[in-house]
């Protein structure tokens, strides 16, 4: 790569300092809540933040992805959404017009591209810090005993408005603002959950009436929005030679998770990296992950512009216990910049199908009508040198997505433990 190479500080002594990789939502059908992240740097051109992000752009969903974004990319596939889970641009209220943004993005001609209106990006500012305002409500698509289309409660989060109210997982949503939702996607439904109509309805404290029905029974709720956190680090025991560590998407101290969950890692067990379905986020969080595994050193190169630049992980990450990285072909952007540091390293056994392949770096810029238009001036590499961008990263070992792939990162973890 052409230019002069710039030393970036790691994370904790020069952090916000990093550019970022742009999330434009495959979730194109309605307005689910907020699911980007960024990266902060400083620039008279630029906005504050700068964006990591996480999926490919609404007008180009990749077909060979089905994992390629957070819960609910895949409406008709079974699979569910929350209202953390994205954003669309289907449904804008007044004061959302977003031509000045979108007349400048659709003459770059970048797929990666992506125009917000300016209350779509004050929402994904408020998920760098990993909140959502909301229910507390997952839902996904499922079929009833006469085979019929219906909208299921997948997950309540504990301590939700939805959970003091008494709904559960498994109880059928029925409709949402005395809007029926079963031939809806799951993505509109969110928004309906979410109430992206306006600003006025989107608010801590903003109600939303919903119909539910378990065992026979139908009944009404009416629900009061809050502001909620995205848990997205979690850790839990296989089994004595396994911990499962699962990375949903990069937020604001999504590092310093993965570093307490690494560092309460039992003696004698390996680490199951989860990563599948992440969709990616906050650069500088994945590369305060790798720190947590590495012992310094470099994560990834990244220009701009032609100036090129460099992630380092911290020294002191634990280099002991045995990795295996868990991904598919929902894994991208800053997913994928930390496994490819984890593999180029040979820190980690990568282990699933072809991760996505989105490795380019965008800069957000506001027009004078208050829209923000995120534009690419770049890409990254991985330690050895690798390309991502549209090229992906490929396993170790290729399984297909499912069950079986993360049966067999358990045995190759298995076998790494044994090995060491």
């Amino acid at each position: 790569m052409s230019g002069t190479w710039k030393y970036v500080r790691p994370r904790r002594a020069c952090r916000g300092a990093v550019l970022t990789l742009v999330f434009a939502s495959v979730l194109a059908t309605g307005a689910a809540t907020n699911s980007w992240g960024g990266e902060t740097h400083r620039g008279a051109a630029d906005l504050p933040r700068h964006r990591a992000g996480d999926g490919p752009p609404s007008s180009e969903p990749r077909p060979d992805a089905p994992e390629a974004a957070s819960p609910g990319t895949e409406p008709e596939s079974g699979r569910g959404s929350d209202e953390g889970a994205g954003r669309t641009s289907g449904a804008r209220g007044p004061g959302d017009a977003t031509e000045g943004a979108e007349e400048l993005v659709s003459r770059s001609g970048d797929r990666w591209s992506a125009a917000y209106s300016a209350r779509e990006y004050e929402g994904l500012e408020r998920t760098l810090s990993g909140e959502y305002v909301g229910v507390g409500i997952s839902v996904r698509r499922g079929t009833d005993a006469a085979d019929s289309r219906v909208i299921e409660v997948a997950r309540v989060r504990p301590g939700s408005p939805a959970a003091e109210a008494g709904v559960r997982a498994g109880d059928r949503l029925r409709a949402v603002d005395g809007e029926r939702v079963a031939a809806l996607p799951v993505t509109e439904v969110v928004a309906l959950l979410r109430g992206a109509a306006s600003a006025a309805s989107q608010g801590p404290g903003s109600t939303v009436e919903v119909e539910l029905g378990r065992d026979g029974r139908q009944w009404g709720e009416i629900l009061h929005r809050a502001l909620l956190a995205d848990t997205n680090v979690t850790s839990d025991n296989l089994s004595p030679e396994v911990t499962r560590i699962k990375i949903t998407r990069f937020t604001e101290d999504s590092g310093e998770q993965v570093r307490r969950a690494v560092r309460e890692v039992p003696d004698g067990s390996g680490i199951l990296l989860d990563l599948r379905g992440n969709p990616g986020g906050l650069v500088d969080e994945a590369a305060d992950a790798a720190s947590a595994l590495l012992d310094g050193g470099l994560v990834a190169t990244y220009d701009v512009n032609g100036t090129q630049r460099a992630l380092y992980a911290e020294r002191g990450g634990d280099t002991e216990a045995p990795v295996v990285v868990l991904v598919d072909g929902g894994t991208m952007s800053a997913a994928e910049l930390l496994t490819g540091a984890l593999q180029d390293r040979g820190r980690a056994v990568v282990v699933g199908s072809h991760t996505f392949g989105k490795g380019s770096v965008q800069v957000p810029h506001r027009m004078a009508d208050g829209s923000v238009a995120e534009l690419t001036v770049g890409h990254y590499r991985t330690p050895a040198g690798r390309s991502v961008d549209r090229a992906g990263l490929a396993p170790d070992l290729v399984v297909a997505s499912g069950t079986a792939a993360e049966s067999k990162a358990r045995t190759v973890l298995g076998g790494l433990a044994a090995g060491s």
